[in-house]
């Protein structure tokens, strides 16, 4: 054979180590751990911030030059003018939703200028349409009526979209932005299916079209071939690459406390479905966690604390929900369940926020393990009617009592705070790599 297919051959075979990996930002919890402000963080010199899952009910919170600024479908990194923001194909997107959010977010300040210029939508996304969001609502009602049980969505029609996915009759960008007579016909195909199935939704087809037909000249522009956009990112010149996970790993739909959790893939696996993005290509994974732990709605929650600690949590922390406005219940930090999200995601480092609530406190509890019946349970439990009977044992360590919120280096904590970050450390095995006492930016103390 010649000469130069064979040196072709072989300079094939020697693997090639990937040019961009990306780096990953999940929450470890049930959500609201403050991953927003993280992914603020690495934004800062991030030359791609993308999201790969989840749609408008995911709610981050980020404060720049004093402006709080909330976001529920674009990626955090917006704010960063020299960033491209990226929303894939694992997304789920509702329009007005999405024009609403960059609107309200222009009349807060000047972070969000030009957002349209630096945003790419993959044309593999899934659309919820409004009546998505209506069956939402009347799923939640009938969960209630037949078992006096309701999952607590938040009702943005997430979960009837992703079931549109399933089923393959959803609708995708590509669709929107093609024939528009041809995306027509099969929309009202797709709203006949739901009205056939719920009798009681009333659905204002040609006003819902009419509506697309504007959101479709908008939204062209930003449209993109995900796949080939992200090949070109991860295999081109050198660029910092952040994925921001909405949600939490507590949350995912195959390793959550199901059924009380989202319709996506809120773990690392979603970075690979949800962008196209090769394995080998997934760089550092780090876990968002809060110094204690919070839930919103119905579901299973070993630590919470119904009691004066949850509720001195629940204020000190302003513990609603970004999304909802629904208060969060809260509780002791629960490494059981942390230490199960590592073994899902692989945490390279962890995040460790809002650190400072705990300043008033004169001890603190962290759950260690879980028993049932008196007996040891050697792993997270899948099933939600065992983890609902589930005993926690804590370990008992010494408050700080003083105030982190001024401190912006590791040194300066108090010695009880730098023993209960390595309390956490030693139990996951895994550094802690931030460590939160406040709502800024700047109050990220970075440990290495």
């Amino acid at each position: 054979c010649s000469l130069g297919h064979s040196y072709i051959a072989m300079s094939l075979r020697i693997p090639k180590e990937p040019r961009n990996k990306v780096t990953v930002v999940l929450g470890a919890q049930w959500g609201d751990e403050g991953k927003g402000k993280v992914v603020d963080l690495l934004a800062l010199d991030a030359d791609l911030v993308c999201r790969c899952q989840g749609g408008n009910n995911a709610g981050h919170t980020v404060v720049v030059d004093s402006v709080e600024y909330d976001f529920h479908l674009l990626p955090s990194g917006v704010l960063n003018k020299k960033a491209v923001s990226f929303i894939g194909n694992g997304v789920v997107i509702h329009l007005p939703g999405l024009f609403e959010e960059a609107e309200k977010n222009l009349q807060k300040g000047e972070g969000l200028q030009g957002w349209e210029k630096r945003l790419k939508i993959s044309d593999r996304a899934h659309i919820v349409f409004n009546f998505h969001q209506a069956v939402d609502g009347i799923q939640e009602q009938q969960r209630q009526l037949q078992a006096g049980k309701n999952l607590g969505t938040t009702k943005k029609g997430i979960g009837p979209a992703y079931s549109s996915k399933a089923a393959r009759n959803g609708l995708r960008v590509c669709d929107l932005v093609s024939d528009f007579t041809v995306f027509e016909e099969k929309f009202r195909v797709l709203a006949g299916h739901f009205l056939t199935m719920y009798p009681n939704l009333s659905v204002d087809i040609d006003n819902e079209l009419q509506q697309l037909k504007v959101y479709a000249e908008r939204l062209r522009p930003l449209v993109t071939d995900g796949v080939y956009f992200m090949h070109k990112a991860l295999t081109g010149p050198s660029k910092k690459i952040l994925v921001e996970g909405a949600n939490a790993a507590l949350l995912d739909i195959d390793f959550g406390t199901y059924p009380f959790v989202t319709s996506s893939n809120c773990t690392a696996g979603g970075v690979c479905t949800g962008l196209g993005v090769p394995p080998s290509y997934v760089g550092r994974v780090y876990g968002v966690v809060k110094a204690y732990t919070t839930r919103v709605g119905v579901g299973a929650f070993p630590t919470e604390q119904d009691n004066e600690v949850g509720n001195l949590l629940q204020s000190r922390g302003r513990e609603f929900g970004v999304t909802t406005g629904r208060r969060r219940r809260c509780g002791w930090l629960d490494l059981i369940l942390v230490r199960y999200a590592h073994m899902v995601n692989g945490f390279t480092a962890i995040a460790l926020t809002k650190l400072d609530i705990l300043d008033t406190l004169p001890e603190i509890k962290v759950g260690v393990s879980y028993t049932v019946d008196d007996e040891p349970l050697p792993s997270f439990p899948a099933n939600m009617d065992v983890l609902m009977r589930v005993s926690v044992k804590y370990e008992t360590l010494p408050g700080w009592r003083c105030s982190t919120e001024d401190v912006r280096c590791f040194e300066e904590l108090p010695s009880q705070a730098q023993s209960y970050i390595r309390f956490i450390e030693d139990f996951l095995q895994v550094p802690v790599k931030w460590v939160g006492v406040g709502k800024s930016r700047e109050s990220m103390i970075k440990l290495f």
